[in-house]
């Protein structure tokens, strides 16, 4: 469970980003924040794994402070909270597997990971992993090779493979097309439903959070102005997070479509997957 108290953060120019933020994350609940461009959606992410230092306020991860630990205990709890990114963040030459492999590198010595000599679990559940978000055909593939959503989708394996009691997710569909953004929501929230992890997803697309997530929190001016399921989106909660406008269109929700194969992600066709003996003799190469 994630839990914020009274959260601020002042910048040194004197800016307010954030005043007074409290809110608790429930097991396996994912929240969509929703703001204008500057409301502190991503302040407030990085404040609680503390890439931005909050200026007061307390963030509790299960029984740790967050807040009150020092650089080592630090280091040790971030390796229990996944990140996300808008852009990825992938290693671009380096393949599919050793990019999600990269999640254990809280966890493995700098010269076994300089090499590229992960214990053997770690290899076995990043095949599992990578089988979870589709992209089994892909392990050996250069980064720099996928598509938006299968980068994505590495990006959501490299983040399971640290084991985290935590996701936070910085905009996750702002360089996707309308399909991929769904198919990306969908898997981030089932595999948080599967996990039991808590999520935070900063996301810009109302519709696309409305559609997706059971509970959201919306930021006006480092303030929480909205608590609660996406029903409750109406037009003048919407103008209270935005300002005014017409959000008829916006609060419409529609029909979810059927997912179709990965192929329409860019999948080759006639990819052949591989056999359990090349398998077996690639996990051999990493350990």
């Amino acid at each position: 469970m994630l839990r914020l108290t009274n959260l601020s953060k002042v910048y040194a120019t004197g800016d307010r980003a954030l005043t007074d933020v409290s809110f608790t994350v429930e097991p396996g609940q994912v929240v969509g924040l929703i703001g204008p461009s500057g409301a502190g959606k991503s302040t407030l992410i990085r404040c609680i794994n503390r890439l931005v230092e909050p200026t007061s306020g307390q963030v509790h991860l299960g029984d740790m402070e967050i807040t009150g630990m020092r650089r080592h205990g630090l280091r040790r709890a971030r390796r229990r909270i996944g990140m996300i990114f808008q852009e990825y963040a992938l290693v671009e030459r380096l393949t599919v597997m050793e990019n999600v492999l990269s999640g254990q590198l809280g966890y493995v010595g700098f010269w076994r990971s300089f090499f590229r000599k992960f214990p053997p679990e770690a290899v076995a559940n990043a095949y599992r992993l990578l089988d979870r978000v589709g992209l089994s055909a892909h392990v050996d593939k250069r980064a720099d090779a996928l598509s938006g959503g299968q980068r994505q989708r590495v990006g959501i394996a490299r983040a399971l493979a640290q084991n985290p009691d935590l996701l936070l997710i910085d905009e996750p569909t702002a360089s996707l097309d309308p399909k991929t953004s769904r198919q990306i929501m969908r898997l981030i929230v089932e595999i948080c439903d599967e996990r039991g992890l808590p999520a935070i997803i900063n996301i810009h697309d109302v519709a696309l959070a409305q559609q997706f997530v059971r509970r959201i929190i919306g930021l006006q001016s480092g303030h929480v102005v909205f608590d609660g399921s996406p029903d409750g989106l109406d037009a003048e909660v919407l103008t209270k997070i935005y300002g005014e406008e017409d959000w008829s269109a916006t609060i419409r929700k529609t029909d979810d479509d059927v997912d179709e194969d990965l192929a329409d992600e860019g999948e080759p066709a006639g990819v052949v997957q591989e056999t359990e003996a090349a398998r077996r003799e690639r996990m051999a190469g990493l350990t």
